[in-house]
């Protein structure tokens, strides 16, 4: 645990960095590259359904957990069942 001090004098404060308390981040990963699946099709409802949020957006990877290249397509495939009016845009 690291200590800084901040002031001058007798008036310096020690701030004390506070440990994770959740403890150790799992590392997420793609399911698509896990899985291996060649194709994702915009119909497929309940798959895109997970990569939205309760309001109708659309996670980041932060969150999802996808590569750039499957969270590009995702996004596209979001959107064209959005046009299509299989998904909606607000809830």
């Amino acid at each position: 645990m690291k200590v800084k001090t901040r002031g001058f004098g007798k008036d310096k404060k020690i701030i004390k960095k506070k440990k994770d308390a959740l403890g150790p981040v799992r590392k997420r990963f793609c399911r698509f590259c896990a899985d291996k699946l060649g194709s994702i099709d915009y119909k497929d409802i309940k798959r895109l359904e997970v990569f939205m949020t309760e309001k109708g957006k659309i996670n980041a990877s932060r969150f999802s957990g996808n590569c750039a290249k499957h969270q590009r397509r995702i996004k596209e495939l979001i959107n064209k069942a959005r046009f299509l009016s299989l998904l909606p845009y607000t809830r």
